[in-house]
C-alpha cells in the first residue's frame, strides 16, 4: 500500500524539476517533487536563459520577477568574446550584445541570471500553484503498471522510507539520472571529453574589464582554455576550466586531477592575466564536459527532462533551457491526458517531439566547444553551425499531434518566421481592447484558433468541434477581437483573409488552412482529434 498517491511525482528538484513543477501547477496539476539536496541551488552557476524560456516563463507570469532577479545580479544585455586573457588580446566578439538582432521576433529578451536567483521564486511558485517539494529525499522506482508507478522515497537524513504512488513521474534528476540507469534506457552522443573543473573566485577584475559589459569571457590563452562570468559589482566570479597547456605544449583534458588551491589561483591569475591581483577561492567544483542524449524520453509512465534527457557542454548556453523547454510541453499534455481531455497517445508525442529537438541542441552544442574552446577534439564528423535563433526558437516538432505537411525542414529562422504546423506560432505586437499585447499572449492554457479577417465561419465551427471533443478552443479573428497595427498579421501566420491556424496550449501550431474550408467545422475535428491524441470523428 501507498503512503501518499500523486498524480504527478518529479524526481528532482533543481531548476528542470521545478519549472516543470510550475508549468504543471499552472494547468491545475498538484505534484510532489523530490530533491536530493538539502535546498536550492548553493553555488552561482550563472546562465544565459533565452527568449523560448522567458517566453515560457511569461506565460505563467513569472517574466518580471525572472528579470527583476536578473538585474540584481548582473548587468544585463553584455557581450560574449574571447581574449587571450582578461586583460590581453581580444580575439572575437561574438555577440556585442546578446539581444542584438533578436529584439523583434519575441517579447521576452534573454538574460543572464544564476540558480542562486531562479530556483528560490520557482520553489515558491510550484508551492503555490499545488506542488510539494521535498529536500533531502532520493526515489527508487519499485514497480510500475499500466496505472502507474510505485516509487520508494528515502530520507538522507534518518534513512526513512516510503512509497509513492504516482500517475506518471518525470525524471529531472540530471546528467548522472539514477532512474534513467534504473530504466536501462541508452544514451547516444559523443560522451565525456574533458575533465573540468569550475573555480568559484574573489578578485577585484574592475579594472581588467574597464568599461566592456562582457556577460561571457572565452579564454583561450597559451596555457589554458575556459571561460569566465562575473558579478555584476565586478568583485567576484567563476571560471570554468576545460583544458590545459603544459611548458611542452601538451594538452590536457583531465583538469580536474588537480584541485589544489595554489593551482586554481594560478589558472585564474592566468586567466586575468595579470598575477598582481589578490586571489581568493571560494570553493572548486569538479565536472565532465559531455555531449549525450537519451535514445528515448518515454518508458512506460516514466518521462526524462532536462539533464537525464540531454546532456551539453556549456557552449552556446542551451543546456537547461533546453531541459525547460521539455517540462513545458510534457506538462500541458500530462495536464490534459490526466483529465481525460487528451487520449494517452499524446503522451507518446513528448518523445517524438523533444528528443529529435534534444539531439539537435547537444549536437549544436558540441559543435561550437570544438570550434570556439578545442578544435583538437577533430571537425570531420562535426554538425554544421546552425544559428542560435533557430535553437532556441525556430525548432520544428513533428509527431503525430500535428498535421504536417511532408518537407523535411526541422528547423527555421526564426527572423523569418513560416507560422507552419509544428513550429513555434509567430510573435507580432497586436491590440486586444486597447492594450498592446504580443500573440504569444493568446496562448497559454487552451487551444486557440488565430482566423483571417473574414474568418468568422471559424467562431461557429471552433465552438462546435471543441464541444464536440470536450475541450476549450479560444476563437481571436484578426480586425475582430485582435487589432493588428502592422497590417502583416494574416500573412504572418500564413492564414490568408479567410483561413485559420491552430495553435496548441503551449504555442506550437497544430495544424493550418490558408483560405476557407468547405466544412471548418469537420477540418478543426479532424485537426484537434489527433493534437489531443484522439482519433477524428465524423461531425
Amino acid at each position: 500500500m501507498a503512503d501518499q498517491q500523486v498524480p504527478v511525482l518529479i524526481v528532482g528538484g533543481s531548476l528542470v524539476g521545478l519549472s516543470t513543477a510550475v508549468f504543471l501547477g499552472h494547468h491545475g496539476v498538484p505534484s510532489l517533487v523530490l530533491e536530493r539536496h538539502a535546498g536550492t541551488a548553493i553555488h552561482p552557476r550563472a546562465a544565459m536563459v533565452t527568449q523560448r524560456t522567458m517566453e515560457n516563463y511569461r506565460a505563467v507570469g513569472l517574466e518580471p520577477e525572472v528579470e527583476r532577479i536578473a538585474e540584481t545580479e548582473f548587468v544585463q544585455n553584455g557581450a560574449i568574446m574571447a581574449v587571450e586573457s582578461l586583460g590581453g588580446k581580444e580575439l572575437e566578439w561574438f555577440f556585442r550584445f546578446v539581444n542584438e538582432g533578436v529584439e523583434e521576433i519575441s517579447p521576452s529578451k534573454r538574460i543572464f541570471v544564476t540558480q542562486i536567483g531562479l530556483e528560490p521564486p520557482l520553489a515558491r511558485t510550484a508551492t503555490e500553484l499545488g506542488a510539494e517539494v521535498h529536500h533531502g529525499t532520493e526515489a527508487r522506482i519499485e514497480a510500475q503498471d499500466d496505472d502507474g508507478v510505485t516509487v520508494v522515497v528515502s530520507s538522507r537524513g534518518d534513512g526513512s522510507e516510503r512509497r509513492v504512488r504516482a500517475r506518471y513521474v518525470v525524471a529531472a534528476d540530471g546528467a548522472h539520472s539514477p532512474v534513467r540507469e534504473q530504466l536501462g534506457v541508452r544514451q547516444l552522443g559523443r560522451g565525456s571529453f574533458s575533465d573540468c573543473i569550475t573555480i568559484y573566485f574573489r578578485a577585484d577584475v574592475s579594472g581588467l574589464i574597464g568599461d566592456r559589459n562582457l556577460s561571457v569571457v572565452y579564454v583561450l590563452s597559451p596555457r589554458l582554455q575556459g571561460f569566465f562570468r562575473f558579478s555584476i559589482d565586478l568583485q567576484s566570479g567563476f571560471l570554468a576550466v576545460f583544458s590545459t597547456v603544459d611548458e611542452q605544449g601538451e594538452r590536457s583534458r583531465r583538469v580536474g586531477e588537480d584541485m589544489s588551491p595554489d593551482t586554481c589561483v594560478a589558472y585564474v591569475h592566468d586567466a586575468l592575466g595579470d598575477p598582481g591581483i589578490p586571489v581568493e577561492i571560494e570553493s572548486v567544483q569538479r565536472w565532465a564536459a559531455t555531449a549525450d542524449y537519451a535514445e528515448r524520453l518515454r518508458e512506460g509512465n516514466v518521462f526524462l527532462a532536462g539533464d537525464s534527457a540531454h546532456v551539453m557542454p556549456p557552449t552556446g548556453g542551451f543546456g537547461g533551457n533546453c531541459g525547460i523547454q521539455d517540462g513545458y510541453d510534457l506538462a500541458w499534455k500530462l495536464a490534459y491526458v490526466l483529465d481525460g481531455r487528451a487520449g494517452e497517445a499524446l503522451l507518446d508525442t513528448y518523445d517524438a517531439e523533444r528528443q529529435p529537438v534534444g539531439a539537435l541542441t547537444t549536437e549544436q552544442a558540441y559543435t561550437r566547444y570544438v570550434l570556439r574552446v578545442d578544435q583538437s577534439l577533430g571537425q570531420d564528423d562535426l554538425m554544421p553551425v546552425v544559428h542560435e535563433v533557430p535553437i532556441e526558437l525556430g525548432y520544428r516538432y513533428r509527431s503525430s499531434a500535428i498535421v504536417a505537411d511532408d518537407d523535411e525542414a526541422t528547423w527555421e529562422d526564426t527572423k523569418e518566421p513560416s507560422g507552419r504546423p509544428g513550429f513555434r506560432a509567430p510573435h507580432a505586437w497586436i491590440e486586444i481592447r486597447g492594450q498592446k499585447q504580443s500573440t504569444l499572449d493568446l496562448f497559454g492554457r487552451d487551444f486557440a484558433v488565430v482566423a483571417g479577417p473574414q474568418g468568422e465561419a471559424w467562431r461557429a465551427a471552433a465552438e462546435r468541434a471543441a464541444a464536440s471533443l470536450g475541450v476549450t478552443v479560444a476563437v481571436h479573428r484578426i480586425g475582430a477581437e485582435i487589432a493588428d497595427p502592422s497590417g502583416g498579421l494574416a500573412a504572418l501566420y500564413g492564414v490568408g483573409d479567410e483561413g485559420a491556424s491552430l495553435v496548441r496550449p503551449d504555442g506550437f501550431v497544430a495544424w493550418r488552412a490558408s483560405a476557407a474550408e468547405a466544412d471548418p467545422e469537420q477540418a478543426l475535428v479532424d485537426a484537434l482529434g489527433p493534437a489531443l491524441g484522439r482519433a477524428t470523428a465524423t461531425v
